[in-house]
């Protein structure tokens, strides 16, 4: 989705983080239906259980820090591309009061400023429709996964059914949200366009699920001494500093 001007930027936020502090106040990121994807329950499940995980896209953070709130010993790195989700995300974190096991960081995902084999788990949650390359994202994901490390990449579907469309119009809120819904919507990926993408990546053995009303990447990286298909090249690393 094109955002064209700074105050529109800023409107955009500012419109999604009302939305997911409703959606926090009433308790969705804290239901236990695997048919909704964006949950702590799901993450868990899915192997986003511990250690030190990457969340990328964090938006205003909330799905972030209500799985820190929900674990032990865990922390969580946030990148975004955009200052002012980060900036709303950081004033999140000290209402959670979880400063000390989490910082957010502006850059691009394509080109992640991490070492090799950084983190033990890695999410995302409705942003995959906004990346502009989500195949180099993919192949930066194995890149600073952990060798055994789990990653859970969840969004909308295009195809969604008209009557999940407009149960989420109907209920959205706050209203302003609703065009930004449907353009997400638009611009998401069907089954297919994700499996012929990640064909493509070192992500390429991951299980790709659909609910109902989006749909699901997860896995885990494989071991150095496990071999990739003959078509497949090793991981990429970069070079240490």
């Amino acid at each position: 989705m094109t955002i064209t001007t700074e105050i529109t930027l800023r409107s955009y936020c500012q419109t999604l983080n009302a939305m997911a502090r409703r959606m926090r106040d009433r308790g969705w990121y804290l239901v236990n239906v695997p048919r909704f994807l964006s949950t702590v329950p799901t993450l868990v499940a899915s192997g986003i259980n511990s250690g030190n995980a990457l969340e990328i896209g964090p938006g205003p953070g909330y799905l972030g820090l209500e799985w820190l709130r929900n674990t032990n010993g865990t922390t969580l790195t946030g990148l975004d591309i955009c200052p002012d989700m980060i900036e709303i995300a950081e004033h999140n974190a000290a209402e959670y009061e979880v400063t000390d096991r989490v910082r957010y960081l502006l850059a691009d995902a394509s080109d992640m400023p991490f070492e090799n084999n950084q983190f033990d788990c890695v999410f995302s949650s409705a942003s995959l429709h906004e990346w502009a390359n989500p195949k180099l994202i993919m192949n930066e994901i194995a890149r600073v996964l952990k060798p055994g490390g789990s990653y859970y990449i969840t969004d909308l579907r295009r195809c969604m059914s008209w009557a999940w469309k407009l149960a989420v119009w109907f209920l959205a809120r706050p209203r302003e949200v609703r065009p930004y819904f449907i353009a997400s919507v638009k611009e998401s990926y069907m089954l297919k366009e994700v499996k012929d993408i990640l064909r493509d990546t070192q992500l390429w053995n991951s299980s790709v699920s659909k609910s109902l009303y989006g749909l699901a990447i997860k896995g885990q990286k494989m071991y150095s001494r496990q071999k990739f298909p003959s078509t497949h090249p090793t991981p990429l690393l970069k070079a240490q500093k």
